[in-house]
């Protein structure tokens, strides 16, 4: 039987045709892989395009808080006791001697009124000491004065003896009988002058010792005193009542806030600046503070050393003339000048643009349809604008909208 042969350039046409299929496969295969993938279109209404400037710049941070009196006073409860009656309301003037609020204690004037009598008690035992006393020293001063009498005429006798004895009219026995005698009486005057100088002593001891006790028994009645008018509840200074902390019928310990006073007139302002914000500050620093009514300028006086929930306290003493309706806790702006440079690159802060940081931003075309995405340096920062180190040069426009939806792309159609 014959086969049918298939004829020899057939068979290499259909070969060279099948090659080239797959040839071309891949070449097509491998341009489209290397294809990028088609720029996603982004409305320009809804992107924030800032201009990057050449210029100087100044930086600041920002940070709100209110406005503090610079001289508080909280008036605690001195002793226990229950609130009677409030006599004054926030906002009144108050002077030192001006009473708050009036407490009460029953046990306190018990404890006062036996404090005053055990300090009258010994008051008396003291002016019956000292009269006692001084009657027993009257006793020993008037027997040392008999004793130094005697003592004198001893004395005489012996000298006169010994005279009339070298004169023969005495013997020599009584005349040595004589000086005996006024010996045993010098004796006695020192022994007695010695007795007198003890007594003396001892009595001023006993008399110092109830002195003391005196005293300090007085301390305690004065203490008691003074607790005692403690609940009468006054301001301390001259200014105004901030607050009153209790309540009428309320029993409260000792050390208790009660009320604050403060000095409207004296006010500063008590910034919160972001902690991210805040490496720069220093003490000196100027500032301006806007009440909402008008703008002070101000000095940083203090920096709080801590951060508490991502803020640091910053105080700024206010140089300036306070507007109307300036009083404590009112909310303020603050802006806080660290430094001006010139010749300097900037552009307004991005999104997630940290100071000293390297980001990539979004850079418009010349023409303004589309954008490409350039890495960019950035140096130091201020409350809107940030330093531009690298990357971008002025003139250039750059969006600083968070393009993270975009992160895929490096290139965006603006539509």
């Amino acid at each position: 039987m014959d086969i049918p042969r298939t004829p020899p350039n057939r068979l290499r046409r259909r070969l060279l045709l099948a090659g080239g299929g797959v040839g071309l496969l891949a070449v097509v295969s491998i341009a489209l892989a290397r294809l990028e993938p088609a720029a996603p279109g982004v409305e320009v209404g809804t992107l924030w395009i800032d201009t990057v400037t050449r210029g100087s710049f100044v930086r600041e941070v920002r940070g709100n808080g209110t406005l503090v009196p610079e001289e508080i006073l909280w008036i605690p409860a001195l002793s226990e006791g229950r609130v009677q009656r409030i006599v004054l309301r926030p906002g009144a003037a108050v002077e030192p001697d001006s009473v708050i609020l009036e407490m009460s204690n029953p046990e306190l004037e018990v404890r006062a009124r036996e404090a005053e009598l055990a300090l009258v008690a010994a008051e008396a035992d003291l002016t019956a000491l000292a009269v006692g006393l001084e009657h027993a020293l009257l006793d020993q001063q008037a027997q040392a004065a008999a004793v130094y009498a005697d003592d004198l005429q001893r004395r005489l006798e012996a000298e006169s003896n010994d005279e009339l004895a070298r004169e023969g009219l005495v013997s020599a026995l009584q005349a040595k009988i004589s000086r005996l005698r006024a010996d045993e009486a010098a004796t006695r005057k020192e022994l007695e002058e010695k007795r007198l100088r003890s007594a003396e002593s001892a009595h001023a001891a006993r008399l110092a010792a109830q002195r003391a006790r005196v005293e300090q028994l007085r301390e305690v009645a004065n203490l008691r005193r003074r607790e005692l008018d403690a609940l009468a509840v006054r301001a301390g200074f001259s200014g105004q009542l901030q607050a009153v902390a209790v309540q009428a019928g309320q029993q409260v310990s000792p050390g208790t806030n009660l009320a604050r006073v403060a000095d409207p007139a004296r006010l500063k302002a008590e910034l919160r600046v972001p902690e991210t914000q805040a490496r720069d500050l220093a003490i000196g620093l100027p500032a301006n503070v806007d009440t909402r009514n008008g703008v002070v300028p101000g000095r940083v006086v203090r920096v709080d050393p801590s951060a508490t929930n991502g803020t640091v306290t910053v105080d700024v003493a206010l140089e300036g003339e306070l507007p109307r309706g300036a009083r404590p806790d009112l909310s303020i702006d603050g802006t806080i000048v660290i430094e001006r440079l010139d010749d300097v690159l900037t552009v307004g802060r991005p999104a997630f643009g940290q100071p000293g940081s390297r980001v990539t931003l979004f850079k418009l075309s010349p023409e303004g349809g589309s954008a490409v995405r350039v890495p960019v340096e950035l140096g130091r920062g201020s409350v809107h604008r940030i330093e531009v180190v690298a990357g971008l040069a002025a003139g250039d426009r750059v969006i600083l909208s968070d393009m993270s939806t975009w992160d895929a792309f490096d290139r965006v159609r603006l539509e």
